[in-house]
Parts: structure tokens; sequence; C-alpha cells
């Protein structure tokens, strides 16, 4: 039995080819791919192999393209600057290398988790949507969400099964970053709530924590719950901490733009 030459394989109609793409999910050549594919074809008197390799090749780009995309939809990491605007000078106290080990993400393939502890406006919420923009083009799945947006979530669930479907929304990402505890003060049902998320990836799947509070502090905000030394050691287990320490950036930033008004006010 002989193989099909070329010739027999682009002998059907743009429109045939179109239906047929479709059907086996082959996205690569829709709309005005499929004319210029083709014609490099004819022209340059492919093989029936080189054809296939061809639309292989481009399949395997158009599908990581797309797959790549919805990661970046997924993720809710928003805008948010890079870290080469990142001032490592302005920190009186930060741990460089930890951050910049973690800016790799690599630590997202062995269920490992990263906390950021820093005083508000350090831009701790800054490297981890960096982290999390690395660990997304390394091909993890990730979520970023503030903690007062997923207790909320979580406590508003209505039913046990709601809540579990949310609970495997949180838990299902290669990398959850939690934003920001320590700002808001907690109830008992709350501090569960974490528990059972940051259990539930425990030596699985990665977290990222962003906190203005020392560990020590954390019974602050969750006053009178019982689980939160628990909690805090699942979530340091397999860890790498980071400190940032010194005066807020964005207070800096502010305090030059006042100056730099007013400097423009006196010279008008």
């Amino acid at each position: 039995m002989t193989s099909p030459n070329s010739e027999t394989l682009l002998a059907m109609s743009k429109d045939e080819l179109l239906v047929h793409f479709k059907t086996l999910g082959i996205r690569s050549l829709i709309d005005d791919n499929l004319d210029d594919f083709l014609s490099v074809a004819k022209n340059e008197r492919w093989s029936a192999r080189t054809v296939l390799e061809q639309l292989v090749k481009r399949e395997i780009i158009e599908r990581e393209r797309r797959s790549l995309a919805w990661r970046l939809r997924d993720c809710k990491i928003g805008s948010f600057a890079p870290m080469a605007d990142f001032d490592w000078g302005w920190p009186e106290k930060i741990n460089r290398q930890t951050i910049e080990r973690l800016l790799t993400a690599d630590f997202v393939a062995q269920g490992d988790n990263a906390v950021l502890v820093g005083t508000q406006g350090l831009g701790k919420t800054m490297v981890a949507k960096n982290i999390v923009l690395n660990a997304v083009h390394q091909g993890h799945t990730a979520l970023f969400v503030s903690a007062a947006q997923m207790l909320v979530d979580l406590g508003a669930q209505d039913s046990s099964t709601s809540l579990e479907r949310r609970l495997k929304h949180y838990g299902q990402p290669m990398l959850l970053c939690i934003d920001e505890i320590g700002y808001l003060s907690y109830d008992q049902r709350a501090a569960d709530l974490l528990f059972q998320v940051i259990s539930r990836r425990y030596e699985r799947k990665s977290i990222i924590v962003t906190t203005n509070l020392a560990f020590n502090d954390w019974p602050t905000v969750f006053p009178g719950a019982t689980s939160v030394a628990s909690l805090i050691d699942r979530l340091i287990h397999h860890s790498e901490i980071a400190l940032i320490e010194g005066e807020s950036y964005r207070k800096r930033q502010a305090q030059k733009q006042k100056a730099a008004k007013d400097k423009k006010g006196k010279h008008s």
C-alpha cells in the first residue's frame, strides 16, 4: 500500500480542510493561516511527511500560546511593575538572594512554599506577582488572591456542597498566592477555613503568602482561633521565608511628588 503524496493531502478545498481541522480541534491553521500554509506547501513541493511535520509543529506552538494565555487570564495577577523597577537599595534589610531564588519559581515543581514578610509599602505584593508570572511562564497554573477576598468568599458559602466546591477551587492551581495576611482581623471560622486551604495543599502544591506580621503576631489576626499554630506549622514547613524591612517605598514616592509640586508652585 503506497503512502499518499502531498498532492493528495492538499487536494481538498479550503472549506473541506477547515471542517476537518475544526472537527479534530486543530486551530493553528484556521482563519488566514491556512492560505499561507497551503501556498508554501505547494510552492516548496512538500512531501506528505513534511506537511504533517509542519502541521504538528504549528499546532504545538499554537496550543502552547493558547495555554499560556489561559493561565495568565486565570491567575488574576492584574497589573504590576516588573522586577526591573524594584529598588533593591531602598529597604533597610532584604533577603535578596532568597527573593531572587524564589523569582525563578523552581520551588513550585517541588510543592514548596514561600512567605514574604515586611511592613506595608515595601513591594511584597509586587515581588509575589512577579513570582506568579514566572511560574505561569514555566507552565504552572496559578491563582493570586487577597486573604480578605478568599476568606470572604469561603465564609459566604451557605452549604457544605458549595463550600467544598470553593475549597477545591483554591486547592486546584499548582501555585496559590494569598496576599496581605495581617491587615485585617478575622474570626475563628475564617482561621479554620484558611487552615483547610493550607492543609489541602500541604506537601502537594505551593503557596505564597505575603504578610506584614511576624508569625508570633498571627494570633492577633485570628483572636481566639485554636488552628493558628497548626496552619503556621504547615505553612512554614518546606518554606522559604524572605524578610523585607524599612520605610514604605510608596511613602517615599509620595513625599518626592509633594516636594516636586511644592517646588514647582514656588517658581510659578
